[in-house]
């Protein structure tokens, strides 16, 4: 590990979605975003749905689409544990937009039978989802 460098993990229930050293990573945390930098102090923290952001060592930007879980930070590592985490690079943008654009006609629709909170976490996955997918550096 270089002197700028720690190691991140992002996990699902079903694979390691990556692991290797980073020079920084922001998270999206419930109260706004958390960044991390090499030698942070321990920290444990719950994660939002949103876009999980790194560098690598050689400069180049990821950014991964979770749906919520922890994040534990010791020792130089950073380890997420992800109900889903999604690599911008893979997503499937027109299903995302899809998706987005269900949730949102469920949530204007005035109907008893409509869970009104699951609608509005199906949007939010399916932006973050979007917003991963963007290539911004």
């Amino acid at each position: 590990m270089s002197d700028n460098t720690f190691m991140l993990e992002i996990v699902t229930p079903e694979e390691i979605i990556f692991k290797d050293e980073v020079q920084f990573a922001i998270f999206p945390a419930f109260d706004g975003e958390l960044g991390v930098l090499r030698n942070h102090a321990p920290l444990i923290a719950a994660l939002d749905i949103g876009v999980l952001r790194f560098k690598d060592p050689t400069g180049a930007n990821f950014r991964v689409a979770i749906s919520g879980g922890f994040v534990e930070v010791v020792d130089n590592t950073a380890r997420v544990l992800a109900e889903t985490a999604e690599a911008g690079n893979n997503v499937d943008v027109l299903r995302a937009k899809a998706a987005r654009e269900r949730a949102q006609r469920r949530m204007e629709q005035q109907d008893e039978a409509i869970n009104y909170s699951r609608a509005e976490i199906a949007l939010k996955r399916s932006i973050a989802r979007l917003k991963a997918a963007e290539a911004k550096d």
